[in-house]
């Protein structure tokens, strides 16, 4: 029967698959301060505020990389050896905000909840649907790439929530930007 050792375990984790979002709550310890695990949280902006590091990005990484991030760290400046282990204690059930504006009922950011394949029509209704003056048939979809550039797609809502051709509908990310036009009136 074999004993693990502290240094089995450096920059190891539980859970190494998931990459952290907003919202994710870890537990973070070091296991040479013999002190046991804080509790932190991702916030939106995808950082973990660390005890000695600070403000450190989470986003994106699992567990086991920011473990070992952290890890070289504090060798650096606090530590001669540093044994990290973080730990995910739960995951958010929101996976990001978009943001609908224009001719809805309710503007303004709309969660998108984990495991949901939110589309754009699901958001529409979710801001409480089209206001009177919507131009339903170029409603648009905005998303900027990682190079930051922004792509645009134009949508027909009345052939996909009316017609029912429900397979036009586009699949919305963190950070999308619905605009919902007005129409002209014409008297």
């Amino acid at each position: 029967m074999s004993s693990v050792t502290a240094s089995e375990i450096t920059a190891d984790s539980v859970v190494d698959e998931h990459k952290l979002a907003a919202g994710d709550k870890v537990s973070f310890q070091i296991l040479e301060d013999r002190d046991p695990a804080k509790s932190l949280t991702v916030t939106d902006s995808g950082e973990l505020d660390v005890p000695y590091v600070g403000r450190v990005v989470a986003q994106h990484k699992t567990c086991k990389q920011l473990a070992q991030e952290l890890k070289v760290q504090l060798e650096k400046e606090y530590y001669y050896r540093a044994s990290v282990v973080i730990g995910l204690d739960s995951v958010s059930k929101v996976r990001g905000r978009l943001y609908i504006w224009g001719q809805v009922r309710n503007q303004g950011p709309i969660e998108i909840p984990a495991g949901e394949n939110l589309t754009v029509g699901k958001a529409i209704l979710r801001a409480g649907g089209f206001a009177d003056f919507a131009n339903k048939k170029k409603v648009k979809l905005v998303r900027t790439n990682p190079d930051g550039t922004n792509q645009t797609f134009q949508l027909n809502m009345v052939e996909i929530m009316e017609d029912g051709r429900t397979e036009l509908d586009l699949g919305v990310q963190e950070g999308d930007s619905i605009i919902v036009p007005a129409r002209l009136i014409n008297f």
